[in-house]
């Protein structure tokens, strides 16, 4: 435990492994110094637990903890619902993708030319080597093993971009990629039985038996081929399908982060938090999470246990990357069923909130690209609103729910209620895409208004 500087809050920095395991500190040391705290002459009441999302490295993730913390605490004093607080930063393992030079999108979002290809529109993802993405995803990775397949995939990639793979037959090509697609297939994570990727369609990608025609396919839906009307020699083919398995292996990124949030929040972070009832039941928690740390915050939710069991009093999900159904209703569900958290919306004793805005591009226009189903979807053109996720229009099909807008000079007076579900349009504060023609602004929130979001979703409790 270390102290919030200037004002002492109590600070724990909770390190997850891949498999949701709490590997520092441990378990009942963790426990033990909250229980003081709670019975110390602070009396700790409320405990904010944060997520970082996206990027493997934990300088960065302490840096976004050091920045919002201390807005947290200034936002949350004197508030009517909050006592003395406390924080708790979590750290897991997600990936990284090295940054490409993207055309970001226009007013108007991406354009489609009659031939399905993109136009104007970019992941960029050419210019970056099999080398540097390799590099970038191994660390994500514990298993030796896993590390070295990465680095095989990279490998192989750079090596079919040669004078000499471009003069090989078609044959060859094709080797290569099946190569390509079977270890790719080696590392995607297991769909659950559950239904919890009720947003699939980027693992059936990552599965393909056809990775010469989805490869194409998936350098269409990013930008990667040749633009329309350029003149294409032959094996042409070849080096675009080849940059399709570059944002193919963006998409197993998303799709890595994507289940090891769930697992993580399911296996590790509910479970710790029942346990925190049982020890501290006064302990009100307030679970903020950015990008797939929402996923993560949010799918403690099914670890928790019992509604009775779960010291939850609030959500908070910042630009979150992952399915804007997965609190919906059957009714108006594009998959046919409920979402994966349907049922555990009443584990949050306050109300659930998620924030969204037009300018986050990594939500707004490449996580549905990364989400559309090999074979029957995947095409360039794809169904955002099926296949969109929270960070670009908050929740869909939940009730009762009610849109909401972050005005510009911020407050806390939103008016929250216990059990309602809040879209939060914060175009007017989480905006700035300089220097981010990949993500936007989805990671723009280190500001005082999403602070003071937070804290008043906090003070809403039952």
């Amino acid at each position: 435990m270390r102290q919030l500087p200037g004002t002492g809050e109590p600070v724990w920095d909770l390190q997850f492994d891949e498999n949701g395991q709490l590997t520092s500190p441990a378990r009942g040391d963790f426990l033990s110094e909250l229980a003081g705290q709670v019975a110390g002459a602070t009396g700790l009441t409320d405990l904010f637990f944060f997520s970082h999302g996206w990027g493997t490295a934990e300088d960065k993730a302490l840096d976004l903890y050091n920045a919002m913390f201390p807005m947290i605490r200034a936002a949350a004093h004197g508030l009517n619902g909050l006592g003395s607080i406390g924080f708790a930063g979590i750290y897991w393992p997600s990936l990284w993708f090295p940054p490409t030079p993207a055309t970001p999108p226009g007013n108007g979002g991406s354009q489609q030319s009659g031939e399905g290809a993109v136009v104007g529109l970019s992941t960029g993802v050419s210019t970056v080597s099999g080398a540097a993405i390799a590099a970038s995803l191994a660390p994500g990775f514990a298993d030796p093993g896993q590390q070295q397949t990465i680095t095989q995939i990279g490998k192989l990639i750079d090596d079919s971009l040669t004078p000499a793979a471009a003069a090989e037959p078609d044959a060859s090509k094709q080797q290569r990629l099946g190569q390509i697609a079977g270890l790719i297939k080696s590392l995607t994570p297991p769909a659950p039985a559950d239904g919890e990727y009720e947003d699939s369609g980027e693992t059936a990608l990552l599965l393909t038996d056809d990775p010469v025609g989805d490869y194409q396919a998936a350098a269409d839906a990013f930008g990667s081929a040749v633009a329309p009307g350029a003149e294409q020699s032959i094996g042409d083919w070849f080096s675009k399908a080849v940059d399709g398995a570059k944002d193919v292996l963006r998409v197993f990124s998303y799709t890595t982060m994507k289940a090891r949030a769930g697992t993580i929040g399911r296996n590790g972070l509910g479970p710790l938090l029942a346990a925190l009832h049982t020890q501290s039941p006064a302990v009100r928690v307030h679970l903020i999470g950015h990008s797939f740390g929402a996923r993560l915050v949010s799918f403690a939710l099914a670890g928790v246990g019992a509604p009775a069991a779960s010291p939850v009093a609030s959500l908070t999900l910042l630009e979150g990357a992952f399915s804007h159904w997965s609190f919906s209703h059957a009714q108006d569900n594009p998959f046919g069923s409920p979402g994966a958290l349907n049922t555990y919306a009443d584990r949050v004793h306050g109300p659930l909130v998620a924030t969204y805005t037009v300018y986050d591009w990594a939500v707004g226009v490449w996580y549905p690209k990364a989400s559309f189903l090999a074979q029957q979807d995947n095409q360039a053109t794809v169904t955002a609103d099926r296949w969109g996720g929270l960070g670009a229009d908050g929740f869909q099909a939940v009730s009762p729910e009610q849109p909401l807008t972050m005005p510009a000079q911020g407050g806390t007076g939103y008016g929250f209620a216990a059990g309602r579900f809040y879209r939060i349009d914060c175009a007017a504060v989480i905006n700035n895409t300089a220097g981010e023609p990949f993500s936007g602004a989805h990671s723009d929130i280190q500001k005082v208004p999403v602070a003071q979001l937070a804290a008043a979703a906090a003070a809403a409790h039952a």
